[in-house]
């Protein structure tokens, strides 16, 4: 049985580990951020050590049984992350990084402390270094800024939202204001591939019914 410093030594660790994820995850504006993987790598190290220490020498304990609960619990956490918009899904990266820092925090929570660090720091690797990579060779991505007057039809937003995810742009910011009864303002910030060009944008918005005037700065 650990004492208590061990204890605290194991569960610090894996808050450190899953909040050094979770700060990268949050600086990106994504849905589960700093606090959501230090509660998920904390609290996987906290049942590792309830599922090894109290029955240790027993020989009826599987401890593996309730840590693989974890890993399969996890999974609806990560669902929670993902968002379809259009014909793109995202969220993924940051339901592997939830899926990811359990893995840590059961390392931690059972001293595998040279897992749980190495671990991290691939993790780390992974979404700060292969982010900057991919920008290179998909383009850099810029903001721009669309404003589109349409007539107020409740199916007017997830077609707009539609434009953009089959472009692969990511939806930063929308805000709706009312001009009339019948015409509202909607102003979107995207973050888009270079390769895309707010022209094509503009077009493919003018495709929709109900469109009125569209424009980007």
């Amino acid at each position: 049985m650990p004492n208590t410093v061990e204890i605290i030594t194991r569960l610090v660790l894996a808050a450190l580990c899953g909040g050094a994820v979770g700060f990268q995850r949050e600086v990106v504006e994504r849905p589960a951020g700093l606090r959501t993987h230090i509660l998920v790598s904390t609290g996987s190290a906290l049942i590792m050590l309830v599922s090894v220490y109290p029955f240790l020498g027993k020989s009826y304990a599987d401890p593996s049984r309730i840590a693989s609960q974890v890993i399969t619990g996890i999974g609806f956490l990560g669902a929670g992350t993902i968002i379809r918009q259009g014909n793109v899904i995202r969220g993924l990266t940051t339901a592997a990084s939830l899926w990811t820092v359990s893995g840590i925090g059961l390392a931690a929570g059972v001293g595998f402390y040279e897992a749980a660090i190495i671990a991290t720091m691939l993790v780390l690797i992974v979404l700060v270094g292969f982010r900057m990579v991919e920008t290179k060779v998909i383009g850099t991505k810029g903001y721009n800024l669309f404003r589109i007057r349409t007539l107020d039809r409740p199916e007017q937003m997830g077609k707009i939202s539609a434009v953009f995810g089959n472009l692969r742009m990511s939806i930063k910011n929308i805000q709706v204001e009312q001009e009339d009864r019948n015409i509202v303002k909607i102003i979107v910030l995207a973050e888009s591939p270079k390769k895309v060009n707010p022209p094509e944008v503009i077009r493919k918005l003018a495709e929709i019914d109900g469109i009125k005037e569209t424009e980007w700065e």
